[in-house]
């Protein structure tokens, strides 16, 4: 999908004016497994560029969600809350984990683009 970016912890972004919306992408659902639990945290909360933004379990393993830009968060999905699967089934259109105004948009360029993030994801094959 264009227009996102990717950060190596395999977290996207996509940004709509001075908002971003953040969830993680098909590799890392892949490599969670069955997604059983999310947390999310408030709106008004701010967050700092790979700081803690979100917490993911599946059957595999608990893992945190780092925030690829700083900013205050603006909505979460709370659909994930109740069904968490939402992530494994759509984990870049309704699998979304939150939303938040950008601290920084100049920020977004420190992350990779599509192809610089397949690439990566060769690397690690």
């Amino acid at each position: 999908m264009s227009g996102l970016r990717y950060t190596k912890e395999h977290e996207w972004l996509r940004v709509e004016g001075d908002v971003a919306t953040i969830g993680i992408t098909a590799y890392a659902q892949e490599k969670l497994g069955d997604i059983v639990f999310v947390e999310l945290p408030e709106p008004g909360k701010t967050v700092v560029k790979g700081g803690e933004a979100a917490v993911v379990e599946s059957v595999k393993a608990a893992s945190e969600i780092y925030a690829p830009v700083g900013g205050e968060i603006v909505e979460v999905n709370g659909e994930l809350e109740a069904d968490p699967a939402i992530v494994n089934a759509d984990p870049i259109g309704k699998g979304w984990f939150l939303k938040l105004r950008l601290a920084d948009p100049g920020e977004c360029d420190t992350l990779m683009d599509d192809a610089a993030y397949q690439d990566y994801l060769k690397e690690l094959a």
